[in-house]
């Protein structure tokens, strides 16, 4: 069983984060608070509360070089939260939002942070220190609905963005001053890199892989969508499943994804060697799709990777399941964040839902998973 560790801390919990040493951990129990958890003697035991924010909060980040915490809320507020010896102290982050934030996430170096909300608006926020106060820089006018999800290219200027517009996009976050200039690599604020329209419904979740070469995002119509040399002219492909649609996604690897959302329950995808993505089974089950949903459609199985029609892609068929929903969750599983690696590689994990668990899981006692994840 890849389930290591069950803790219920929460009836609800909305989002979560854990300290660069992995012995804390933040959440938010589904209203205006930060509880901080703190692992001693095998029992968490709750050792902070912040309290700032006037309404739910949407999202949590905590810095691993930092050791900052940025949360955001929908109460259009955001705030970077430093400890100061043993006390939390926050700092306002002026977001300039008429709607609420729904999603925050700090880059690579941590010298800035990406907001989304359902003003249209991602906003980036950035440190300046002749004036000791974050500010933010909006991406206004690009999105056609909320922004439901950011993520950071390992480069620190690209981030992506989903939206219930249906779309994905990538944009430049070039801040003069802040990033390094890159020859190669010329951009301004705000430049619309790529727009992704694959999907015919809302669209959650988005991720890099750990070389920043695949992108993956899944949408609310029970896909999950894989798109590789991102930039003018992307390569992508779906895989369509017949069970709940998926909110959250991690790269494991550059050629395995996990998956959770309204199932309750991890969902395992890979691509195989040629490239192509399928599903491959859930986490926690032992027993195996079968070869025909393993592998894809025989469109992709004739034609080979990327060999795509419309929208720029090839669509698995859809798989069949036959299970009871939910092994350890008994609601929506909203977030999925890595615990350990080993180098580009993720091993463990943890999940997080609204039936108030956090869930630890291990990859390493699933042998036909870490054969696929080696190789």
């Amino acid at each position: 069983m890849a389930v290591t560790a069950v803790h219920q801390l929460a009836q609800c919990i909305t989002c979560h984060a854990w300290s660069a040493d992995r012995s804390m951990v933040a959440l938010c129990p589904n209203n205006s608070e930060v509880h901080i958890y703190r692992l001693v003697e095998d029992k968490w035991e709750k050792v902070h509360v912040l309290q700032k924010h006037d309404q739910i909060i949407s999202g949590i980040d905590w810095g691993a070089r930092s050791n900052k915490i940025v949360t955001a809320s929908h109460d259009r507020n955001s705030y970077v939260w430093n400890l100061e010896r043993s006390e939390w102290v926050p700092t306002l982050v002026i977001l300039r939002l008429n709607r609420a934030a729904l999603c925050v996430q700090w880059s690579p170096k941590e010298n800035k942070f990406a907001v989304g909300s359902g003003a249209k608006t991602v906003c980036i926020c950035y440190y300046e220190q002749e004036n000791n106060w974050w500010v933010s820089k909006l991406i206004r006018k690009r999105h056609d609905s909320s922004v439901t999800s950011v993520s950071w290219h390992p480069d620190n200027i690209l981030v992506a963005s989903t939206s219930t517009d249906g779309k994905c996009r990538i944009f430049s976050t070039f801040i003069k001053g802040v990033d390094a200039r890159d020859p190669k690599k010329e951009s301004r604020f705000g430049e619309l890199i790529v727009q992704l329209d694959l999907s015919s419904s809302w669209t959650f979740g988005v991720k890099w892989s750990p070389s920043g070469n695949t992108l993956a995002y899944v949408g609310h119509n029970s896909v999950i969508y894989f798109v590789d040399d991102v930039g003018p002219s992307p390569l992508a492909q779906n895989v369509v499943f017949r069970d709940l649609p998926l909110r959250d996604v991690l790269f494991v690897s550059e050629k395995m994804v996990i998956g959770v959302g309204y199932d309750c329950i991890p969902m395992v995808f890979a691509a195989d060697e040629r490239g192509i993505w399928s599903f491959i089974r859930y986490l926690g089950e032992r027993k195996a799709v079968s070869s025909g949903s393993r592998y894809g459609s025989q469109f992709s199985e004739a034609f080979g990777k990327f060999y795509g029609q419309a929208k720029l892609g090839v669509s698995n068929d859809a798989v069949e399941t036959s299970r009871t929903r939910g092994v350890v969750h008994e609601n929506c599983i909203n977030s999925i964040i890595p615990l350990s690696r080993q180098g580009t590689q993720i091993r463990r994990f943890s999940t997080s839902g609204l039936d108030g668990k956090i869930v630890m899981w291990d990859l390493e006692t699933e042998q036909d998973l870490l054969e696929l994840l080696v190789h």
